[in-house]
């Protein structure tokens, strides 16, 4: 693929689709109909960005088209797709029938071998999963997997995933990842303590 996709589709959501991230779309809206079935027509691809509440976000993540699930009679259609990289969008594009602009591909910053940030974050990954789950990931699973698999498993806020999209390195991308299962497991603490002072109205019980 190459570092600059000039006139590329985009798709304004109201979510962040990480690299490697699958997820379920339904089309329904005439211009995004259109859009899909020229990406299916020309195997290609298009981006998601995150139209936030201060609105479109700068970068995005391409998407690639999986599986076409069903399209119904007036052309609506449900597809799933995947994650494939990150894209800052240099220019919008405002002649097509639909949104799209010109974008530049993001090139991670080399920092060698993976610094210890990545073993925190697997095992605070392994902790969370385990306190929601009661089953922990095996250790095979967990080497396997990185910052963007561990995230698109978990139900995150859409500022913290695309703060995560935006960093270029993976190792500053573990860091992030382990900050905040930390900030998960005190919260689910609070939680437990709460209720278990509300199980005992409020006293010790010995």
């Amino acid at each position: 693929m190459p570092d600059l996709l000039e006139r590329f589709p985009l798709f304004p959501l109201g979510l962040v689709l990480l690299p490697g991230e699958v997820v379920p779309l339904h089309i329904f809206e005439e211009r995004y109909k259109l859009m899909i079935e020229e990406c299916l027509d020309a195997d290609t691809g298009f981006g998601i960005v995150w139209m936030s509440d201060d609105g479109l976000k700068e970068v995005g993540c391409t998407a690639r088209i999986n599986q076409l699930l069903e399209r119904m009679d007036d052309g609506r259609m449900n597809i799933l797709v995947q994650g494939d990289a990150a894209f800052r969008l240099l220019r919008r594009i405002d002649d097509l029938p639909y949104p799209a602009g010109d974008v530049e591909l993001l090139d991670e910053q080399d920092e060698g071998e993976e610094a210890a940030p990545g073993s925190s974050a697997r095992e605070r990954y392994a902790e969370l999963v385990e306190r929601v789950t009661d089953s922990r990931p095996s250790e095979t699973d967990l080497e396997e997997l990185d910052a963007y698999g561990m995230a698109a498993t978990l139900d995150f806020a859409l500022d913290a995933k695309q703060g995560l999209l935006e960093l270029r390195s993976e190792g500053e991308r573990m860091e992030h990842l382990t900050d905040l299962f930390d900030a998960t497991i005190k919260r689910i603490d609070s939680s437990e303590r709460a209720a278990e002072r509300a199980r005992t109205n409020g006293k010790v019980r010995f």
